[in-house]
């Protein structure tokens, strides 16, 4: 019973229970309840947050992870926000701003520096290890281990772990099974040390290992033990929770188990063991006693590889030739039986070890490659380096796209429909990643049969000339010379070239070439053209993806503005779908909507294509490009990293609201309520909030709002959160009441209150400088003072020899006497080095 209990336990550590509701366990204490939770001696792991930067915003989300997990062993987990509420000590220190304490019995246990618990591994491990310190021993050398054996022996069973490092997955497996047969087994952990050696362990080996040592008296055990050391039988799978109950379980089964029917007939291992093969012996009445020591002394040597049972052969259910004397069976055989004739005990060794030895030395190859990239990735200096390093023995397969240059770039231009082309570095690591990307979308294009599209590069560090090529200049595709990198610009013929500033993703990139590859704008001839237009799918490869689209209406193809329109369309092709409808089936259209032409319709995605918004035709395209985008702009948008730059674009104050991520039904009802709510504020606003932009961020979708909402107000405010950031007039940052339920009418009243400057800012913006990450170093100046070749150095001696022999010069002169008078001295100012 206390074993399927356990079982149960871990099973549900390990991430079992899916359906369990993701209540947050992670509670915000005042200053009243932490101290009544002190005394009252229960258990607490206890962060007292002051300051919230990006590091400390991602502590918190690790931190709510790991409250739940840490509830079920008793352990009250929540944070104390020293800005509303000090705690005397922890909130005052600003040295333990770093740090979370671990109190137990009234008083503080423990204190733990974030670098330890960084994610909710190491916080489960850290916590568990300093709870069972001593449940679970810590030893270093082979002494210390045959100290703690000879303890023990005749009591308990040893659990021994090494695990590379501590605050690890494979350190909280060993804490958490440590918590649940911490009263049966004594648990010892090693990190490293002389021990190793003991343990047969190359202490530069990556992967961590579990050993059961046999302390306790075993009666089936035929070899008697020595005096000093306890027996003992390595695991051979990952450590993992699930994986050590079972290798726990396979300890606690019997050594052999004695059958009387046939191995066929015999049901395969059951849970815990299910994984595991069997090996059959069969006995003889004349050999019986022979035979069980034989399937005893096998059964240890196997001991957690396979379960050893032996078949009584003067059974009637026995069925088996007496050719045969052994047999097998493998869990991922079912229930086949493979029958053989062994001559000795290394024969079934050989059939189990020989398949796990090639495993073995498979992993022990991917460690040493993985450590020697470890090694060389540690002495990179960033990101992109560690990028470029990785891919430093790949080579892009480019066949699937066109490399122009100086003689044939303006010929294919010319000669395709459209030209998507890259201009690009070499040794650039984004603009490698980027060409990378575009042969992705290349090779999907080309799956997908579009073979209007040129797909093309040009390497801007060999052809430097047609990069620095100049717009209006007589070549056929002129374009603005290219000043940064990677860039994309895409070619129609006839057309001026077009930069793209989308995402550089090959997903954004492939949507937007192929909706660049429709005309813009498509002339529709018919109703079923026009509904074809507004709710087809534009092209196969976007089934699901919903574009915006704009309708021009005008008299004729000759009316003054349909050029206009026509040159906005331009503009927005590959972003929008664009169309133009004339003469009698515009006239129809303009009657059904109830508008005078000539006209432009907006649909946008996120509306019912029968309810469009009527735009008046500008003098300019610039300016009706304007309209369109403030049609097609949603009330209330979502921002993302992808379509945040396009927002701030706007120049608008940020009236942004921030939602944590659903649990369940009703909290997705509660957000989507909450969205709907600012919406009202939009249109209770009316003129008044157009200098806004109202928007929302969902922090599960978006989790890098996180640190934005810490860096807005200092720490992070419960969810959710409306702030008003980003004015023009300054850089005041205004936060909605906390607590406070967010209705349009009380958000307007605080926007009111803003405007009239009678409510106070909860923080400020930071200042618009990125400085360097570190100190500039001046490298030649430094290789001048290491370098012992250099010119720096050699100038001195130089200097000093010149010295000389102007000094001989100048006493050989005054020896001369008044006779030489007559000649001219040296000049003193004059340099007479010839060195760079």
């Amino acid at each position: 019973m206390w074993m399927c209990m356990a079982a149960l336990l871990l099973w549900m550590k390990s991430g079992g229970c899916t359906e369990r509701a993701n209540t947050s366990e992670l509670v915000e204490y005042t200053a009243l309840d932490f101290y009544e939770k002190l005394h009252s001696g229960k258990m607490m792991f206890i962060y007292f947050e002051q300051k919230v930067s990006p590091t400390i915003s991602l502590f918190l989300v690790e931190l709510e992870m790991s409250a739940e997990v840490l509830h079920d062993y008793g352990v009250l987990v929540g944070k104390v926000n020293c800005n509303k509420e000090p705690v005397q000590t922890y909130c005052t220190d600003e040295r333990l701003l770093h740090s979370a304490f671990l109190f137990r019995g009234g008083k503080e246990f423990l204190g733990l520096d974030l670098d330890t618990v960084f994610d909710v591994n190491s916080i489960v491990s850290e916590v568990l290890f300093a709870i069972l310190r001593e449940e679970v021993r810590y030893v270093h050398t082979d002494a210390d281990l045959l100290a703690m054996e000879k303890a023990v022996r005749g009591q308990k069973n040893i659990v021994l772990g090494y695990v590379r490092s501590l605050g690890t997955q494979e350190h909280r497996s060993m804490m958490e099974t440590a918590y649940v047969y911490g009263s049966i087994y004594q648990f010892i952990l090693i990190t490293g040390g002389p021990v190793l050696k003991h343990l047969g362990v190359n202490e530069s080996s990556h992967s961590s290992q579990v050993w059961f040592l046999h302390c306790r008296v075993h009666s089936g055990f035929m070899t008697p033990m020595t005096s000093e050391r306890c027996p003992l039988t390595r695991m051979r799978k990952p450590l993992s929770v699930l994986s050590l109950h079972s290798f726990l379980q396979l300890m606690e089964a019997p050594l052999v188990s004695e059958v009387y029917k046939d191995p066929s007939m015999v049901p395969p291992p059951q849970f815990p063991y299910q994984q595991t093969p069997q090996v059959f012996l069969f006995s003889r009445p004349e050999t019986a006693h022979l035979d069980l020591d034989t399937a005893t002394t096998l059964a240890w040597r196997l001991r957690g590889i396979a379960l050893v049972l032996l078949v009584h052969s003067q059974s009637p259910s026995v069925k088996t030739p007496d050719e045969y004397n052994a047999a097998y069976r493998l869990p991922e055989k079912s229930l086949e039986v493979k029958y053989l004739h062994l001559h000795n005990l290394d024969e079934v060794m050989e059939l189990f070890t020989l398949q796990e030895k090639e495993a073995e030395e498979e992993e022990d190859e991917e460690e040493g490659e993985d450590e020697e990239e470890d090694s060389d990735l540690a002495k990179l200096d960033d990101e992109i380096a560690a990028s470029v390093y990785k891919t430093r023995g790949s080579f892009l397969d480019i066949d699937s796209i066109t490399q122009l240059t100086s003689d044939n770039f303006h010929t294919a231009v010319a000669q395709n429909s459209l030209t998507v082309v890259l201009f690009y570095l070499k040794w650039d690591a984004v603009s490698m990643a980027v060409l990378n990307s575009l042969i992705e979308v290349a090779e999907r294009l080309e799956d997908s049969e579009v073979d209007n599209v040129q797909m093309s590069s040009v390497d801007c560090g060999e052809w430097t000339d047609l990069c620095a090529a100049q717009s209006g200049s007589s070549l056929p595709a002129p374009f603005k010379p290219i000043t940064a990198f990677p860039s994309v610009w895409v070619f129609h013929p006839q057309v001026s070239a077009r930069h793209y500033s989308g995402m550089l993703g090959s997903e954004a990139l492939h949507r937007f070439i192929v909706l660049s590859c429709s005309a813009s704008p498509t002339l529709l001839t018919t109703e079923e053209e026009v509904a074809s237009f507004l709710q087809g799918v534009p092209h196969p490869e976007l089934a699901g993806y919903k574009p915006d689209r704009v309708l021009g209406l005008f008299q004729s193809p000759t009316h003054a503005g349909a050029p206009v329109f026509t040159e906005a369309a331009e503009s927005l092709r590959g972003e929008v779908l664009t169309g133009l409808l004339t003469d009698g089936l515009a006239e129809k259209w303009a009657a059904d909507h109830s508008v005078d032409l000539p006209a432009v319709l907006a649909f946008p995605s996120w509306r019912t294509p029968t309810r469009p918004s009527t735009l008046p035709v500008s003098s300019s395209a610039k300016e009706l490009l304007s309209h369109i985008h403030t049609a097609l702009l949603h009330p209330m948008p979502e921002l993302t990293v992808e379509n945040l730059p396009s927002f701030f674009s706007l120049g608008k104050a940020l009236l942004l609201l921030f939602v944590g991520e659903e649990e369940d039904e009703i909290g997705r009802r509660q957000n989507q309520a909450l969205v709907e709510e600012m919406g009202r504020v939009v249109e209770l606003g009316d003129g008044r909030i157009d200098r806004y932009l109202a928007c929302w961020i969902h922090l599960g979708r978006t989790p890098a709002g996180m640190s934005v909402l810490g860096s807005y107000l200092g720490s992070m405010p419960p969810l959710p959160a409306l702030v008003l950031t980003h004015l023009p007039t300054g850089g005041e940052i205004y936060q909605y009441p906390p607590n406070t339920p967010i209705v349009a009418l009380s958000v307007l009243q605080w926007l009111q209150r803003i405007e009239d400057k009678t409510e106070s800012p909860a923080g400020m913006l930071g200042e618009d400088s990125w400085p360097p990450a570190v100190k500039f170093y001046e490298f030649l100046k430094i290789m001048d003072t290491q370098e012992p070749g250099s010119a720096r150095q050699q100038a001195p001696e130089e200097e000093e020899e010149d010295e000389e022999e102007e000094n001989m010069e100048d006493d050989s002169t005054s020896e001369e006497g008044t006779d030489s008078s007559s000649s001219p001295a040296p000049d003193a100012t004059t340099n007479t080095h010839s060195e760079l």
